[in-house]
This record gives structure tokens, sequence and C-alpha cells, in this order.
């Protein structure tokens, strides 16, 4: 058997996910995750992790899906190779960012495991002030790129500077941008839910290691007796 992550746009109506279910069956498959990612005007858009045999062509799961009235597949990728379950990952990034002792370490695993949480093929940290750019992982565009596309986004919002295919949050407190990218396949709104959510998380730890610091280089005189 082989995993796919299937990303499919799908009428927002009663039966309408059975009947891609039951189309999946039909290339002998099986739907073993769902995550509803967006809903509005109708539509929803869901991301399936679907098993199918290794002789099953994955064309053909698409145009079976494909089959169903007003379906269409937006994204097809292997799922990840370890099986790795996307909340556990989620939950293991938080971990990782609440435990940073340094603002590098911090940073550092907001861009790696964050981005990694995100399905990023790039991750950044921007400084909001400054423009420059204090972590990167992956591909990830040049610092005077990233620096307009904060400015811009703070401005009008990230469909009016970068498109749908990159998103970002601001760091609450440490006057820091949390920015990720893919190509290829949008970021839709729970993701970008979970780009605010890591980027106040990292917040406020960042805020916590720079007390721990000012605590170390400033510690308190013992008082007399």
């Amino acid at each position: 058997m082989q995993s796919y992550v299937v990303r499919v746009w799908l009428p927002d109506r009663p039966g309408a996910l059975g009947a891609v279910a039951s189309r999946i069956g039909a290339v002998r498959g099986d739907v073993i995750g769902i995550d509803i990612l967006e809903t509005g005007d109708g539509v929803a858009v869901d991301e399936l992790l679907v098993r199918i045999p290794q002789d099953s062509p994955v064309a053909l799961l698409t145009s079976e899906i494909e089959e169903v009235d007003g379906v269409v597949v937006e994204d097809v990728k292997p799922a990840d190779a370890t099986g790795r379950d996307p909340r556990l990952d989620a939950l293991e990034t938080a971990a990782l960012l609440c435990g940073a002792s340094t603002m590098d370490d911090l940073l550092d695993a907001l861009v790696v495991h964050g981005g990694r949480t995100l399905g990023a093929d790039w991750a950044a940290v921007v400084d909001l002030g400054t423009g420059t750019t204090r972590a990167a992982r992956g591909p990830a565009p040049t610092e005077a790129w990233l620096a307009a596309f904060v400015r811009g986004a703070r401005a009008g919002g990230e469909q009016a500077s970068g498109g749908d295919d990159v998103a970002w949050a601001p760091l609450p407190g440490v006057d820091l941008a949390l920015v990720a990218g893919r190509t290829g396949t949008p970021f839709r709104a729970k993701e970008r839910h979970q780009v605010a959510a890591l980027a106040r998380i990292a917040g406020t730890r960042a805020r916590e290691v720079g007390r721990e610091r000012s605590r170390r280089l400033h510690p308190s005189r013992p008082t007399g007796g």
C-alpha cells in the first residue's frame, strides 16, 4: 500500500464527502484521515490521507475523485514517509519552542520544525524594525523580498503583497515576524491560523528568554541583614 495526501475542493453539502470516499473505494483505496482546511461560499477544502494499493495509479485516483459532481482535486502528494501524525508534530514543535533557552535556538526551532509542521518549502523570521532576516530554512526569498513582503502585508494583508502561497504572522511583543511559503499549494484558513499560533508561542517564549537573559546580566544584589 502507498499513502497520499489529497487536497480536494468539494461542495459543502451533505453526502459530498461520502461520495468522494466511495470513488476512492472504487480504486481499492481507503480514507484514513480527514482535515477540513477551509469552508465558505458553499465550498469546503479538505485534505484527505488516502491509502491505495501499489499497483493503483495516482492519475486513476484523481480521475475517480473528480467523477463526483462539483469536486476538484487541487493537489496530490506522497504522505510523509515517517507516517507522522500532524497533530503530534505540532505539539512536538510547540514543546521545542517552549524549551528553547536562547533566542538563536528559538528562531532556529521556529523555522526548521515550525516550517515542517506547516508543510512549508521555506520559512524565515524577519526583524520588523530593520527588515533583516534573523533565521531561515529552505529556499527562502532574498532578505530584500522578505522585508518588502512584510511591509506590504502589514499595510494591506498578505494577499495584496505575496499571494496565497505565502503566509505570515507577527511574534507578539518582540518586533519579529514568521513568514512561510511553498510552491503550488495555497495556505488555507486553518493553516494560516496555525502560522499565527506558532508565532504566538514563539513570541511568548522570546519574551521569557529576554527576561531570563536580563536577570543573568543584572542579578539582584543581596539585601543586607
